[in-house]
């Protein structure tokens, strides 16, 4: 047994001798009127290195090709996914349970800031509770038929990241960083996270790795060059990518024009998940 150990398994994810027989079970049924085939985390180390806004694009570049997609925002207390969607509207529910919002494009998407009464409403809940509405968002929406649900993760290993890992059925996590070295350290706590619950590490995407000068086509790197490639394989992670520092992106998203914005750094991205 842990020194540390509060004796409560569900908030848990060390291997502990003290747990008797098998394991215990905190997967969450979805709705019945979900089919999600698959689910992909999006989970970065800290906060501020465009974790959303990959989302958001992973999110669009698959519906751009047909597939049906969704996003789960799990970052409770600082929602950006409505904002970046330009969908303001509340959520409707009946009976059987909620029905996500739909964007201009036909992305799904459920997210606190849709269920209060103003966008603003600063959300002072302990952990428990937080993590409790992530996994309600899985199994009360009515998410029907997706291809691809991202779901998007406050930063760091808390709560609300080991609830979904523990609670959905992840297919595999995307970790989004950016260059500085103290990153890659805490990168890697990400990566020892997904491990230490069986979850797959499918790629590591660097935002803000570059400036691309719009006159002369020249890369600056501003945080320093990056460290993407020696992370991706001391951890042995295959799939990388990197994404520019592109004002035009944040302004994009701030205008809620998200599903206007070409991505053709993630495009390796969405491949790989259309194989798994």
């Amino acid at each position: 047994m842990s020194e540390n150990c509060n004796h409560d398994c569900a908030s848990c994810g060390v291997s502990c001798p003290s747990r008797e027989g098998a394991a215990p079970d905190f997967a969450a049924q979805a709705n019945p009127h979900s089919r999600v085939k698959k689910v992909i985390g999006v989970v970065s180390g800290k906060g501020g290195v465009g974790k959303s806004m990959v989302t958001s694009l992973m999110s669009v570049i698959l519906r751009r090709r047909g597939l049906n997609t969704a996003i789960l925002d799990a970052d409770i207390t600082g929602p950006s996914i409505p904002k970046a969607f330009g969908v303001h509207e509340q959520l409707m529910a009946s009976d059987e349970g909620i029905f996500p919002a739909v964007s201009a494009t036909g992305v799904k998407l459920v997210s606190l800031n849709l269920l209060l009464p103003n966008e603003t409403d600063p959300v002072v809940w302990r952990g428990p509770v937080i993590a409790g509405t992530v996994k309600q968002f899985w199994t009360d929406v009515m998410w029907e038929d997706v291809d691809f649900m991202f779901v998007d993760m406050p930063p760091g290993t808390g709560d609300v990241p080991l609830t979904v890992f523990q609670s959905l059925p992840l297919d595999g996590i995307l970790i989004v960083t950016s260059p500085q070295e103290l990153v890659g350290m805490i990168v890697e706590k990400a990566v020892n996270m997904a491990r230490m619950m069986n979850v797959p590490v499918l790629g590591i995407i660097e935002n803000m790795a570059y400036f691309q000068c719009d006159q002369c086509g020249k890369r600056h790197y501003i945080f320093g060059e990056s460290h993407l490639d020696a992370i991706a394989e001391r951890n042995g992670v295959g799939l990388t990518a990197r994404m520019p520092l592109d004002p035009a992106l944040a302004a994009a998203c701030d205008a809620g024009k998200a599903e206007m914005i070409e991505a053709p750094w993630l495009e390796g991205v969405a491949d790989a998940l259309q194989k798994l």
